[in-house]
């Protein structure tokens, strides 16, 4: 960002071409502004707090210079998403003497349409290209508003074509011409644009000289998301853990050596912005086995996480930077496998949940997901864990790493674990049946349930089956004991051999 003095349009800047954006760049003007300028001085520095939900708190610090009286401050390239009602501005060396009068957010920008369209009225002169060397202009007026369309041409025109759609020009014959195609040149600016966004205030100063100004403002387009990689150990018991921070800024504005904050949590806005988006490009980073060094320092905010760089940074518009912000070793780690035979009718097909005698007899869902756990405990983890994606690797036999699954985490506090679903094991396949129905009355009935798990792998496996009851139920008969896990969940755990299966039944009444 930069603060500049108002400047006058110049008077050999008579022709205006739309296709030369260096010229349009080179007028800086600002209407309406006091005779009064600031000068601005170099920039102290940048603080940037980033939220991980697409917002950041901007906070600008220099040195200006004022003058006894009325103030005109111009500042440029603020963010393009800026939230123009969040704008402070204040003076840090004398606060109580320099008042706010006014404030304005300008973003009437110089670009093909606006020019075009501020432009109703005035003449123009549009230069065609025929093809083989030859070019056309046509002089008039522009009688419509338009809006722009740009398309390819074919090999003789070469290039693009742009299409300017409901403009209509009115040439000095007399004659309408309906959307032009050309190179457009404006014979006058119009009033009131600017090439890039601006803050403009009028400040009245009772001391005059340097001060020390800071201006802050809250801006959407810039978030942050952690990512995580996972290397599991080969006896599958233990996993090291690094945690990147993978910073996105679409603001429209790049932060100059910025003091870097990051702030973990879900904060509450009246009108929250939109989620994390844009492609993620992969990271050379993320396949490191080692652990990097954390440069973030962590402390409480209110009910949040804090973490603060050490040292600044640069963070440039429409660029993804990618840091490191947690590290740990040999934490402990479980592997399971879930069959949830009826997972895709409970919750999916019938968002209300399995209602007995409607059907469903035999699922054709026979995945076992692999799920890893994760303690996030003292001595090797123990440590706030901030929402995003844990992707996780496994050396092969050569020692090379290859990736084996990923998933979303929310925010996760210490002491808590972190369940990873990876994907559905190879070797291991579930069957669910209902081989039993009988309604005893209109509102009873009785099932019987068949569950097969079979291991074709060469290792034992520990298979935890999921079933899923509704209203006022009881079991009546069951081939072993299950674990109640909630009023609508019942878990039978069962050890699978090499090569074999294991079969559970059980029969339920249910009332409602």
């Amino acid at each position: 960002m930069c603060y500049s003095m108002i400047e006058e349009v110049s008077e050999e800047m008579r022709l205006y071409p739309i296709l030369l954006p260096a010229l349009l760049l080179a007028w800086t003007g600002a209407p309406g502004a006091a005779q009064e300028a600031a000068k601005s001085g170099k920039p102290a520095g940048v603080s940037l707090t980033i939220y991980n939900q697409n917002f950041a708190l901007v906070k600008d610090r220099r040195a200006i210079e004022l003058v006894a009286g009325r103030n005109t401050l111009v500042i440029e390239d603020v963010a393009a998403l800026i939230d123009p009602t969040s704008v402070h501005f204040k003076s840090l060396t004398a606060p109580n003497t320099v008042a706010v009068r006014e404030q304005n957010y300008q973003y009437d920008l110089i670009n093909p349409t606006t020019l075009l369209n501020k432009s109703v009225g005035k003449r123009v002169l549009i230069r065609q290209n025929l093809g083989n060397g030859q070019t056309r202009e046509i002089a008039g007026t522009i009688v419509t508003p338009v809006s722009v369309a740009v398309a390819q041409t074919g090999d003789e025109g070469g290039g693009t074509s742009t299409a300017y759609n409901g403009l209509v020009i009115r040439t000095d014959d007399g004659k309408l011409i309906l959307n032009p195609a050309g190179e457009i040149s404006l014979l006058e600016m119009p009033a009131g644009l600017i090439p890039r966004p601006q803050l403009l205030w009028l400040v009245d100063a009772t001391q005059a000289g340097k001060h020390e100004a800071e201006v802050s403002y809250m801006t959407q387009g810039v978030t942050w998301k952690a990512d995580y990689v996972v290397v599991l150990a080969s006896d599958e018991k233990s996993v090291d853990i690094t945690g990147w921070v993978t910073l996105d800024n679409k603001s429209g504005a790049t932060y100059e050596n910025a003091n870097l904050q990051l702030i973990a949590g879900d904060v509450r806005r009246v009108q929250p912005p939109p989620g994390f988006g844009g492609r993620r490009a992969p990271l050379a980073a993320e396949m490191k086995a080692d652990a990097a060094a954390p440069q973030f320092q962590q402390e409480e905010l209110f009910e949040y996480k804090l973490y603060t760089l050490d040292g600044t940074t640069t963070i440039r518009n429409n660029e993804q930077k990618q840091m490191t912000l947690l590290s740990a070793n040999k934490a402990p780690a479980n592997k399971r496998f879930i069959y949830d035979g009826r997972k895709q009718f409970w919750g999916v097909y019938n968002p209300e949940g399995y209602f007995p005698g409607e059907g469903y007899d035999t699922s054709q869902y026979k995945k076992v997901n692999i799920i890893v756990e994760v303690k996030n405990a003292k001595p090797n983890l123990g440590i706030p864990l901030p929402k995003g994606k844990m992707r996780l690797y496994k050396a092969d036999s050569r020692g090379s790493l290859q990736f084996v699954g990923e998933d979303q985490i929310d925010h996760t506090p210490q002491n808590e674990t972190v369940r990873l679903y990876v994907g559905d094991a190879f070797d291991i396949v579930g069957e669910h049946k209902r081989m039993n129905f009988r309604r005893i009355s209109d509102r009873e009935v009785e099932e019987t349930f068949e569950i097969v798990v079979r291991n074709r792998g060469k290792n034992a496996a520990a298979v935890s089956i999921i079933e899923h009851a509704w209203l006022d139920w009881r079991v009546t008969a069951k081939s072993q004991d299950f674990i109640k896990k909630d009023a609508r969940t019942l878990e039978f755990p069962v050890n699978v051999a090499p090569d074999a299966e294991a079969k559970v039944t059980y029969t339920i009444r249910t009332r409602w």
